[in-house]
């Protein structure tokens, strides 16, 4: 893996994270992933993830203060 390049989102209006993270994968290198740093889940970025072929992990942190999405290209089989 490459890294991660991480948005940290948290305090953003809508739709600016949806546009950081749309920006952050025009760029994304082979192994890469971007992490999503937000006060909440990000449902709606899931759908369009999907069907652009990336895939994710969420995990929300202990402190109920912040989501983390982890997001890379799915692999080739």
């Amino acid at each position: 893996m490459s890294g991660a390049r991480v948005i940290d989102a948290r305090g953003l209006p809508p739709p600016q994270p949806f546009e950081l993270v749309m920006e952050a994968l025009c760029d994304l290198a082979p192994g890469e992933e971007i992490v999503l740093v937000l006060e909440r889940e990000p449902t709606p970025l899931y759908q369009v993830l999907e069907r652009n072929g990336y895939v994710w992990t969420t995990t929300h942190h202990d402190d109920g203060e912040r989501v983390e999405v982890r997001i890379r290209e799915r692999r080739a089989r």
